[in-house]
């Protein structure tokens, strides 16, 4: 696991619950209707984190066993994705039997384990036919100040995989999956600035393991940010405005 990953989410869980945004309502009609998930089917919520998407693969009536590594996040995902089987384990090394479930879903979590090994595994335990989906909300850079928040969170994400580099389309194609079918959802995640700028940013993983005082800095920069900002200073509430990308892949 990333050190990144590791640090980051084990010390920013509950940051996470309150800061990360959930998924536009078109996502479970996707995870119906493209991939096949009904009250018959058993689907893997890979690298789960706090079961924010956990929750939207139980609406489709499947069997949920989510797995995640880092034990906050655990803990996090049993309060929030009740009735949901909860597995530790890693992208390289699932506790499954060989070709035991109908899909596999890896929301805002493909990009730390976008290596062939990960992909062999999950065609181990996906059935003939059965489908990968790969999930991930991207923050609306067309908004300047969404932009100059990117500006302040990126500089320091080092060697961290991250979605917005396309490294992870690398391993595709690979022999056992077919191509990328892309799925795009536009929305907002509205709520306080506390949790849907501030906790956001500073739930990222890399500026999780930042120490205390390089996040204080983080912080400081980023309250600048809203201050100097009209649409955000003095606001209650705003709308992180986000799209939302979504890509199915069979299993051949």
């Amino acid at each position: 696991m990333h050190s990144a990953a590791d640090q980051g989410y084990t010390r920013s869980a509950d940051t996470y619950v309150r800061g990360r945004p959930d998924y536009p309502a078109g996502i479970v009609p996707w995870l119906t209707d493209v991939l096949g998930l009904v009250e018959s089917t058993t689907v893997v919520d890979l690298g789960a984190g706090t079961g924010k998407f956990t929750r939207y693969l139980q609406q489709t009536g499947a069997r949920v066993i989510a797995v995640e590594p880092v034990a906050a996040m655990r803990s996090e995902l049993a309060a929030y994705a009740p009735g949901a089987t909860i597995l530790e384990g890693t992208a390289v090394s699932l506790a499954l039997e060989d070709e035991s479930v109908d899909a596999v879903v890896c929301a805002q979590a493909f990009h730390w384990f976008a290596v062939p090994e990960a992909l062999n595994e999950i065609h181990r335990v996906l059935r003939p036919g059965g489908r990968l989906g790969l999930v991930w909300n991207r923050r609306d850079t067309g908004y300047d100040w969404v932009r100059q928040l990117d500006d302040i969170v990126n500089v320091y994400e080092g060697d961290t995989p991250r979605f917005h580099t396309g490294q992870w389309r690398n391993v595709f194609p690979h022999p056992g999956f077919g191509s990328l079918q892309e799925t795009r959802f536009s929305h907002g995640h509205t709520g306080t600035i506390d949790d849907v700028i501030i906790n956001r940013s500073l739930s990222t993983s890399f500026i999780a393991a930042l120490p205390a005082t390089q996040r204080a800095q983080v912080k400081a920069r980023i309250l600048e940010l809203i201050d100097r900002t009209p649409t955000l200073k003095n606001h209650g509430q705003v709308t992180f405005p986000y799209e939302t990308l979504a890509y199915c892949i069979e299993r051949q």
